[in-house]
């Protein structure tokens, strides 16, 4: 199968996910995309592409973007972002993503079964929901699940978490890029599949915030808890 015929469909789904809920789009490209590449092309690929979303949406949402909010995650991420490249680089991460997929699968379980009600949490969490996913993100190329749930357990609005998600996942996914850069994972084959997929990962994420502009608050949030339950199983899957 030629990846060129199937790089158009998959990062416009991609794209079209994170423009209605502000992340998952490595949610739907990755398990994909490892059919016919391997997790050293994909994941970087995924970064690039997903460059061209948070910078999208984090224009379309600046009004909400608040940097008390998205400063301590950021400053959490960046140890975080080092620890992952070098774990992509030479671990296997299997066992990893099987135990970080049985903790989300757990956490939207317990979520949609007892619903805990959003609250203000302490700034700490902040920084270890960013250390994590600056881990998470640069190895496994996952959306950032500690960062995802940190700011819906927030007493914000759904502007405010999407706003949050995007600015942070593109200020971060920028060092992340320049990470994967760095330790020689953006080859020539990466940058020619992203040549490809890049206007369709534009045109995905544009359909996808119009879709997002329909959505009620309860609704949204309803949506991310389900996102991230299916983002746990495919952490499973994989990592079997």
């Amino acid at each position: 199968m030629n990846i060129f015929y199937y790089l158009p469909i998959i990062f416009f789904l991609a794209g079209f996910t994170q423009g209605v809920s502000g992340f998952g789009s490595a949610l739907v490209a990755m398990p994909l995309l490892l059919f016919f590449m391997d997790a050293q092309t994909a994941v970087p690929l995924c970064m690039l592409n997903g460059l061209i979303i948070t910078a999208f949406l984090s224009f379309q949402l600046r009004k909400h973007a608040d940097w008390k909010k998205i400063t301590p995650i950021i400053i959490g991420c960046v140890p975080g972002i080092y620890v992952g490249a070098r774990f992509l680089k030479e671990a296997d991460s299997d066992l990893i993503k099987l135990l970080l997929g049985i903790m989300l699968t757990g956490y939207c379980l317990y979520s949609m079964f007892f619903k805990p009600q959003p609250k203000k949490i302490h700034t700490l969490w902040a920084y270890i929901a960013g250390f994590c996913t600056g881990v998470i993100g640069t190895a496994f190329g996952a959306g950032g699940p500690p960062t995802i749930i940190y700011t819906s357990l927030n007493k914000w609005s759904k502007d405010g978490i999407k706003a949050t998600l995007s600015v942070f996942f593109f200020i971060t996914g920028v060092f992340i890029a320049i990470a994967h850069a760095v330790t020689g994972l953006t080859t020539q084959i990466v940058l020619k599949n992203f040549s490809i997929s890049a206007i369709f990962v534009l045109l995905g994420v544009w359909v996808g915030s119009f879709c997002y502009g329909k959505i009620k608050q309860e609704t949204y949030l309803k949506l991310i808890l389900n996102l991230l339950l299916v983002m746990g199983v495919v952490m499973i899957v994989t990592g079997i």
